[in-house]
């Protein structure tokens, strides 16, 4: 299974403005070549000899590769495109895609992870030198990161440097025979029950309702107070804290499938849930802001990994 492990850089202020200057060398590179591919409208052979920038010449393969890859799916959008057309006889236009989020990509044969660093190729004084950077790995993570290992995204994130390694894990087998399903709500976040009659309720939907409203009140304050920026760091702190629920949860209910010899799990459809769910006109709001695929994602993969079917 493909999973991909978030780490956080620490560079020097030095290596700070390098890594920012390559992320913008990349997407500038990248966008470049698929709007030459978009003007030839075709793809066109290119080999890292053919572009020249301050960047390694292992990025400027790699950028190739990007660029068909973005310029392919532009042009199986602007087919499905020609297919549509509207009551007035218009067809759809199809804008041609532009990167503007910093990145680069390594593939992994040109970065290696150390003990508490990542190394990677960069461009320094003129020429490309595999450069060590710090970085924080807590253990769970370093015990992902020894199975194969595939590219190496780098990011900017809230303002920090994140490395992204995509890893292939090999999953457990389950030897279980039991059936469980899985129900998400607001009141309570997830209900389990298997087909031997055992049930169990995940989540605190008072706690999650309180932090949330707790965050919109602040945030209309700050908003009165023309705060935009305390606002948004204000706002990825309830994303983080949501997020770290969704995990704790997932596992939680893994964890009971495990205990309970369940081969498959089976998750409640979600398709129109916001339509369809029955919920009080105070609860409307948290119902439009709850992340109900994100739970189910992380149901889905870490019962996978034990070996346990999601259907």
């Amino acid at each position: 299974m493909n999973l991909t492990i978030q780490v956080k850089l620490l560079p020097t202020m030095e290596q700070e403005s390098i890594i920012k200057e390559t992320l913008k060398n990349y997407i500038q590179m990248v966008n470049g070549l698929v709007a030459e591919f978009v003007v030839l409208d075709k793809l066109e052979k290119k080999t890292s000899a053919d572009i020249s920038c301050a960047i390694p010449s292992a990025l400027k393969a790699q950028s190739i590769q990007d660029a068909r890859s973005v310029f392919q799916k532009y042009r199986k959008e602007v087919f499905k495109a020609g297919k549509i057309v509207s009551p007035e006889g218009k067809t759809k236009t199809v804008k041609v895609p532009v990167l503007r989020k910093p990145v680069a990509i390594w593939n992994n044969q040109n970065f290696s992870i150390g003990e508490d660093c990542l190394a990677f190729p960069l461009w320094i004084n003129g020429k490309a030198a595999k450069t060590k950077i710090r970085a924080i790995i807590p253990e769970r993570q370093k015990a992902l990161l020894e199975n194969k290992k595939g590219t190496l995204r780098i990011t900017k994130i809230n303002g920090k440097f994140i490395a992204q390694i995509a890893v292939d894990i090999p999953c457990e087998s389950s030897h279980g025979s039991s059936v469980m399903g899985v129900d998400l709500g607001l009141k309570i976040p997830a209900v389990a029950a298997t087909d031997k009659s055992k049930v169990r309720f995940f989540g605190n939907g008072r706690e999650n309702k309180y932090m949330k409203r707790m965050a919109r009140a602040k945030r209309k304050a700050l908003g009165k107070a023309k705060k935009p920026k305390v606002i948004k760091k204000m706002n990825n702190k309830e994303q983080r804290w949501m997020r770290y629920k969704d995990h704790k949860i997932s596992r939680e209910i893994v964890n009971f499938a495990k205990a309970n010899d369940v081969s498959t799990i089976q998750l409640e459809d979600l398709a129109g849930i916001r339509q369809s769910a029955r919920t009080s006109r105070k609860n409307e709001r948290n119902l439009h802001n709850w992340s109900f695929y994100r739970l189910s994602q992380f149901i889905q993969y870490k019962a996978e990994l034990a070996g346990i079917k999601v259907v």
